[in-house]
């Protein structure tokens, strides 16, 4: 019922956005463009939600047709505020002159005109950029660097650096060349250790079979570290049955095994140097607003003291927010993905830093900092849903660690 309404909405949306196309232009060419286009739109929409409403498998064709329909219905979205708020005040004028007793009508050809032209002109801001993002934007990828300086950050991990990608989301790359550059551009980074935060997949393992030998040619001196994200565990397919939700699971863990990848199940490893070591710790997805929370900090930390300098790498930010910041082992550094930045927003280094995704969470992209303890969320590496990001760029993130020093 709820997607008759939508259907129902969208056309709405879409014949009233018409009128705007209609004031500009008299071509029937261009009218028989706007029409070809908004039914071929509403059938794919319509094939989508019968017929594969219920698969929550994010295939590409799919996610395409989800990019499209955003650039299309996005503007014309902003055609109907324009349209309708121009509506809105010739109605209440039109009434304030009935009532002052004037025959002269308020409505302007030449207004409506004007309206409508500034309407679409800003309307084509978000179409060519929902277009650009799936074209360019997902494969623009930016190393973001960060130096963190520690009180307790023992001398021997004075500018030890690590590498930080999240969100892979293979099953959604269409591009060999351009993921073969960023994965090339990870490596050129040359960290003392590569870390990944999660959803290496989209649902299943075998989205990987075509990106394995690719990933497995990440090398970094301590090595590569992993975690698991939420949609790691396939729970977003129809399985069959359990056993086959189980054999995917662990086919997702050897693969990782096979790419030369130390995958850490609420586990820990430690980096010594000359005597002195700190600790890396893995947990499981935990998240929360309904995502799977199988984290186990306790278990995770198994053998770890207090007092050692720890990294904790959890997918989900929400798990640092929840558990992790006033923790009383103090995990130092918090690593973590899974917002993507929506793939969508604005930022100005210094001046703006916006998306949608930041009313849901509140940490969702960068370094944040609390109780002298830092999380950092990647942006992410993929994409999902929408094919494309648009003023949030795919990101590599390197984190140099320093030694605070002394300005007594």
């Amino acid at each position: 019922m709820r997607w008759f309404i939508f259907i129902i909405i969208y056309i709405l949306v879409d014949i009233y956005a018409f009128q705007a196309v209609k004031t500009i232009t008299k071509s029937p060419w261009l009218h028989g463009l706007y029409v070809f286009i908004s039914l071929a739109v509403l059938a794919g929409l319509i094939y989508e939600l019968s017929f594969m409403g219920s698969a929550k498998m994010m295939e590409p064709p799919k996610m395409y047709f989800f990019g499209i329909f955003l650039a299309v219905f996005v503007p014309k979205l902003l055609l109907v505020i324009f349209m309708f708020g121009e509506d809105i005040v010739r109605f209440f004028v039109g009434i304030f002159m009935k009532v002052a007793g004037s025959d002269q009508s308020f409505y302007m050809p030449s207004r409506r005109k004007f309206v409508s032209t500034i309407a679409l002109g800003i309307a084509a801001i978000p179409f060519a950029s929902l277009i650009y993002g799936m074209v360019q934007g997902k494969y623009n990828y930016k190393v973001l660097k960060y130096a963190l300086e520690f009180d307790d950050l023992p001398d021997e991990f004075d500018g030890f650096t690590l590498t930080q990608i999240s969100d892979v989301h293979s099953g959604s790359f269409d591009n060999h060349h351009k993921v073969e550059y960023a994965v090339n551009l990870i490596n050129e980074q040359q960290s003392d250790v590569i870390l990944f935060t999660g959803d290496l997949v989209n649902n299943i393992a075998d989205e990987m079979n075509d990106w394995k030998q690719l990933f497995s040619t990440l090398k970094a001196k301590e090595g590569v570290f992993s975690v698991l994200g939420n949609h790691d565990y396939g729970d977003y397919v129809k399985w069959e049955n359990t056993t086959e939700k189980t054999k995917n699971l662990e086919k997702l863990k050897t693969l990782q095994k096979e790419m030369g990848w130390n995958l850490l199940l609420n586990e820990n490893r430690y980096f010594e140097r000359n005597g002195q070591k700190i600790a890396l710790v893995g947990v499981e997805n935990w998240g929360e607003n309904g995502f799977k929370q199988a984290g186990d900090l306790d278990k995770a930390c198994e053998g770890i003291s207090d007092k050692d300098f720890k990294i904790l790498m959890s997918h989900d930010p929400s798990h640092w927010q929840a558990k992790v910041k006033q923790d009383p082992r103090h995990f130092h550094l918090t690593l973590s993905g899974h917002t993507h930045g929506m793939q969508f927003g604005i930022e100005i280094p210094g001046i703006i830093k916006w998306s949608p995704i930041k009313y849901r969470y509140k940490n969702w992209a960068g370094i944040y900092e609390e109780f002298g303890r830092y999380i950092n969320v990647n942006r992410g590496f993929g994409f999902l849903g929408y094919p494309g990001r648009v003023g949030i760029w795919p990101e590599i993130t390197v984190i140099q660690l320093k030694k605070k020093q002394n300005t007594v």
